[in-house]
């Protein structure tokens, strides 16, 4: 084999070499332009189902508050659950368990879809992944005083299962909306199952909120953590948040 032939065999090699590594890092750069896109999307999905979910518990919370101080007004689940009309009263419990599930519903899907571990490397993203695990351990966390809203990991995995809707695909999937969930809580016993004990629990929370708010309120505080997270520029919610969190009156929305 000549001097010619073995230059040109390894022009050719080291040419075979390039295009397979650009084509490697090629890839790799849209699978992290594809998952950032992703993170943003369904990060923005997120953020409003954890702002939805404090929202409750701060109107929950304070409602208690409110009870608890003298003077005419009732607070948020003595007004709708306790003495409010028949259709009043569902909704809470409903929309309740509703909001809870959807938030679970969002952390699934970023689990199945994002993937985590392949996000290591930005350090808001693993913030953020840590704030959704203290959550979690919150719901999960096992009291002989309060167990009311207490969800275990795979029980937790599981509402979030049941909320992603079965129509998506990857990198477009969606939770159930407000409607759907109720329709299927009426329609599908395997369904209302799941969900019979949250449902219970809004009723226990109602009859006394007492023992919960330690825990409800360390849960509130962690959602906004989370919110500050997926919101650093406080784009989407530039008041409501920062009055939720430092506010002690008696507000959200319902």
């Amino acid at each position: 084999m000549d001097v010619l032939t073995l230059v040109s065999a390894f022009v050719a090699l080291v040419g075979t070499a390039a295009t397979a590594a650009l084509g490697y890092w090629t890839q790799r750069r849209l699978r992290l332009v594809e998952q950032r896109n992703l993170m943003d999307s369904y990060g923005a999905s997120l953020a409003w189902a954890a702002y939805d979910l404090q929202s409750r518990l701060y109107n929950i919370l304070h409602g208690h508050q409110t009870d608890s101080s003298p003077g005419p007004y009732l607070g948020f689940l003595s007004s709708f659950h306790l003495q409010g009309t028949p259709e009043q009263r569902e909704y809470v419990r409903r929309s309740t368990v509703f909001v809870l599930a959807e938030y679970l519903g969002w952390v699934e899907i970023l689990r199945r879809d994002i993937q985590f571990l392949d996000l290591g490397r930005s350090r808001a993203n693993q913030s953020a992944v840590t704030v959704i695990s203290s959550i979690g351990t919150v719901l999960n966390r096992t009291s002989s005083a309060d167990d009311v809203l207490r969800l275990w990991r795979a029980e937790q995995r599981a509402i979030g299962e049941l909320m992603v809707h079965p129509e998506g695909e990857p990198g477009r999937r969606r939770c159930l909306g407000y409607a759907e969930f109720c329709e299927k809580l009426d329609g599908d016993d395997v369904f209302r199952r799941w969900f019979a004990p949250l449902l219970e629990d809004v009723d226990r929370l109602a009859g006394d909120t007492a023992l919960a708010v330690p825990r409800l309120a360390e849960l509130q505080q962690k959602l906004i953590d989370l919110i500050d997270m997926l919101d650093p520029k406080a784009e989407r919610f530039p008041h409501f948040r920062r009055q939720t969190r430092v506010a002690p009156g008696f507000g959200g929305s319902g």
